[in-house]
């Protein structure tokens, strides 16, 4: 089982790194980086010496800058919070909903490391690490980001079901810059186990997930369309951003392979058909007591989709 649980105790996936791994990851990065400095600030010293000491302390603190901050922000930014010591002990800088970090989390987390980390040598990041429930700096506090293992007992992982077909794409002008990552962990979590629910409880918890992200992203709820479909639509339309972002190509992947995958899923009828809302007992007919269809329609009316969603006329 999952060390994270959310405030609704529900474990999430991840696990979080121990103070020792990430000491010894961060100890990989700082003996490189230092190294590098060290190699740069000796050629720079050979190659100005006829400069005055003003050149040459602005030389020296933009080449610190550069080297010990603005570096590994890049690096963690363009490998999505892996770096060269993270990538040696197996560790990766993830948002606090499992997803990958972006140039501001990489930013907030380098700026607030010049002084909890090379100005105090440490000793703050290792209080705060000790501190944290999850073993969190300073830095990934005011980040929103975690730390986690990626070497861990492979498992089943949670299967965030995908949208009904006539609904994938249909939420792509909708902003979702407004959306709380709290928000969207809630969501996530509820699609993953709505299977597990009672139907009743799990159609009003969709409803109340669906209205607060049509509040947050001013797209209203289609009312043809069930809540917890409208959950798993914008759902995917955020991880389809967050693989172009990440990728390149249509939706994330040369030739648009990502959304022929997850067309597969629908045809194949991966979807959950609890989606649909909920039925009681009492409403439920039997074969025999369903109206008769003329003879000749049966072909005119579609089969409804394996998800369980039937098509707005």
């Amino acid at each position: 089982m999952s060390d994270l649980v959310t405030g609704e105790a529900v474990a999430l996936e991840l696990r979080p790194a121990k103070l020792p791994s990430r000491a010894l990851a961060l100890v990989i990065d700082l003996v490189l980086a230092w190294a590098v400095y060290l190699g740069v600030t000796i050629g720079v010293v050979a190659s100005t010496a006829s400069l005055d000491d003003a050149a040459a302390a602005a030389i020296a603190v933009a080449s610190f800058l550069l080297i010990l901050v603005g570096i590994p922000i890049a690096v963690e930014t363009l490998s999505h919070g892996r770096s060269l010591g993270k990538l040696a002990c197996g560790l990766r800088v993830v948002r606090d909903d499992g997803g990958p970090i972006r140039f501001r989390h990489a930013l907030v987390r380098g700026a607030m490391g010049v002084v909890e980390i090379l100005m105090t040598f440490g000793v703050v990041a290792c209080v705060a690490s000790l501190v944290s429930a999850r073993g969190r700096r300073l830095g990934d506090v005011f980040a929103g980001t975690l730390v986690v293992r990626e070497r861990v007992p492979s498992g089943r992982a949670a299967f965030v079901p995908p949208p009904p077909p006539w609904l994938a794409g249909r939420f792509a002008g909708a902003d979702l810059s407004g959306v709380p990552e709290e928000l969207w962990l809630s969501i996530r979590q509820y699609l993953t186990r709505m299977g597990q629910l009672d139907p009743q409880v799990g159609w009003a918890m969709a409803e109340r997930l669906a209205g607060e992200l049509a509040a947050r992203t001013g797209t209203p709820v289609p009312p043809e369309v069930p809540p917890a479909a409208f959950l798993a639509a914008v759902v995917h339309e955020r991880q389809t951003r967050d693989a172009q972002r990440a990728f390149g190509g249509p939706n994330g992947f040369p030739g648009g392979t990502a959304a022929s995958a997850a067309g597969s899923d629908h045809v194949s009828g991966a979807g959950p058909s609890s989606w649909s809302a909920p039925v009681h007992r009492s409403e439920q007919r039997s074969p025999a007591a369903s109206p008769a269809v003329p003879q000749g329609e049966e072909n005119a009316r579609p089969a409804p989709p394996a998800t369980g969603f039937v098509p707005p006329a």
